[in-house]
């Protein structure tokens, strides 16, 4: 049975959300004495996982200070909304350009619908509630949060969104990554080595800022990154670089099948090869279908985002 959470140094626990499978989405609890915060919320559709963390370790609702949310994309803060109402004395913290769509999450719930459907946006989302724009706080660049004494500063970081930042925790040298620094699923770690792959979910992707964001991170020279997708990965330097190079391979590939027939099958296609391949050298011992199936779902997003950064491009260039 995969345990659902972890207990790190410093006082950082990794909570297994259980969205779709487990060791797919995290979110994180940081303590600080009698005070905590949380980085992102997972879906509303898996609250139950967080309540029961807290009940398990008898945290009080008034003890929960901040809600961090890296970016607005609904497997990062779909569960805003609900928490903010479980948490009476939090705040919740929000990348500027995100603000609106926790005020009014409409266009981020019609956003979703369009990605994934309706029908499965509500069975697998849940409710995505209004948050009250007086308990929210924007996280401008470089702002700094005090949680009992502990500094968490903030950092814009887009490539995967505009509206994503990165919390680096001084106290454990760490940062908190959303979406920034990619992928990276335990089911793919060999004997102890950790294999990472960029997001490029739709629609903002820009390949660019993405690369940017990232020297911006390795700049602080931290020893652990804690990522949505799943965990703490460590030896940020070395998958710093795998990332580079992924980047520029999904791109090349992207750029290399616009405007062949069937674009979308042919771009999903060779994203699954070029990983799968990545995997293979690496040493990973699970099987090209097992691969395929535990990264669907992003096979799937990242072809649309890609997609979605090839006609952005075309429009600039109209």
């Amino acid at each position: 049975m995969v345990n659902r959470v972890r207990d790190h140094a410093s006082g950082i626990v990794t909570i297994d959300t259980g969205y779709q499978r487990a060791r797919l989405v995290a979110c994180y609890l940081i303590q600080q004495g009698d005070e905590y915060a949380f980085v992102d919320t997972g879906t509303s559709s898996c609250i139950q996982s967080v309540r029961k963390v807290l009940a398990e370790k008898d945290i009080k609702p008034f003890q929960i200070k901040y809600i961090m949310v890296t970016h607005v994309h609904l497997d990062h803060a779909g569960a805003a909304g609900v928490m903010m109402q479980d948490y009476p004395e939090a705040q919740l913290i929000v990348h500027p350009r995100g603000v609106r769509h926790m005020v009014d999450p409409a266009r981020l719930i019609a956003g979703a619908a369009a990605v994934y459907g309706e029908v499965v946006l509500k069975k697998t989302f849940g409710d995505i509630l209004p948050v009250d724009s007086g308990r929210i706080i924007e996280a401008t660049d470089e702002m700094v949060l005090d949680l009992n004494g502990r500094q968490l500063l903030f950092l814009d970081t887009p490539g995967h969104a505009k509206h994503h930042y990165c919390v680096y925790d001084e106290q454990g040298n760490n940062f908190f990554t959303g979406d920034t620094f990619g992928l990276s699923y335990p089911e793919f770690d060999v004997d102890g080595r950790q294999f990472i792959f960029p997001t490029t979910s739709p629609v903002q992707f820009d390949p660019v800022a993405l690369h940017e964001s990232i020297d911006r991170l390795m700049s602080y020279k931290p020893d652990n990154m804690y990522l949505a997708h799943f965990g703490r990965v460590q030896n940020p330097h070395i998958l710093a670089e795998m990332l580079h190079s992924q980047i520029d391979y999904f791109v090349e590939l992207a750029e290399r099948l616009d405007g062949s027939e069937n674009r979308h099958e042919q771009i999903r296609q060779g994203l699954a090869d070029l990983l799968v391949q990545g995997l293979k050298e690496y040493e990973c011992k699970l099987e090209g279908e097992q691969i395929i199936r535990l990264m669907a779902m992003d096979l799937e997003l990242n072809t649309q985002g890609l997609e979605s950064w090839l006609d952005y491009k075309k429009k600039g260039q109209d």
